[in-house]
C-alpha cells in the first residue's frame, strides 16, 4: 500500500459517507414527498454539495503524487472531509415529515452548509498552491475556479433566497462547464 493509498483511505471513507449522508437525506425526503415539499433551494443545495464532494475526490487523485504523508496532511485532510460530511448531513432534515416545506430547513442551515464548502474549497486552493502553484488567472480559471469564491460568499451573505438559488445554479453550472471547457 502506497502512502497516498493509506492517507486517502481515510479521506475516501469520509467523502463516501458524506455522499451517502446526502443521498440518504434525499431518499428520506422523497419517501415523505406526499407530506413535505422539497423545493428547488434544498434540491439545488444537495446537488451542489454532491458535486463539490466528487470534485474534491477528483482533486485528491490529481495531486496524489504531490501529497506528503505526515500528521498535518492527515489531520488537515480529516478536517476538510469532516466538514464535507457535516455539510452534507445538514442539507436535509433527519425527519423530513417534521415539516411541510423544506424551505424553512434550507433557510436555517444553508449558511452553515455553504460556509463549510467555502472553507473546504479555500483549503483545497491553499493546498494546491503550496504543493504546486495557484491556478492561472486566465479566462477559463477566472470563470471555473476563481468565480466560486465570491459567488459562494454572496450566497452566504444574502438574505434573499432567490439570490441564493441563482448562486447555487451558477456554482452547479461550474462543474459541467469545467469538464467541457478543457483545462489550459
Amino acid at each position: 500500500m502506497s502512502g497516498f493509498e493509506f492517507v486517502f483511505s481515510l479521506f475516501g471513507l469520509l467523502l463516501g459517507l458524506a455522499l451517502a449522508e446526502g443521498l440518504g437525506g434525499l431518499a428520506r425526503a422523497l419517501k415523505a414527498s406526499h407530506k413535505v415539499r422539497i423545493g428547488w433551494p434544498t434540491a439545488l443545495l444537495g446537488l451542489f454539495v454532491s458535486c463539490d464532494v466528487v470534485t474534491f475526490w477528483m482533486y485528491g487523485w490529481a495531486v496524489r503524487d504531490l501529497i506528503p504523508i505526515n500528521w498535518p496532511v492527515l489531520f488537515g485532510g480529516f478536517l476538510v472531509t469532516a466538514l464535507y460530511y457535516v455539510a452534507a448531513s445538514l442539507v436535509f432534515p433527519d425527519d423530513p415529515e417534521s415539516t411541510d416545506d423544506l424551505n424553512a430547513h434550507f433557510d436555517k442551515h444553508r449558511r452553515k452548509v455553504m460556509g463549510a464548502l467555502l472553507l473546504c474549497n479555500l483549503a483545497l486552493i491553499v493546498t494546491v498552491a503550496a504543493l504546486h502553484e495557484l491556478p492561472a488567472l486566465d479566462l477559463r480559471n477566472a470563470v471555473v475556479t476563481w468565480s466560486f469564491f465570491p459567488v459562494a460568499a454572496l450566497a452566504i451573505a444574502t438574505k434573499d433566497r432567490r439570490v441564493v438559488v441563482g448562486c447555487l445554479i451558477w456554482l452547479i453550472t461550474l462543474y459541467p462547464l469545467s469538464a467541457v471547457w478543457g483545462a489550459s
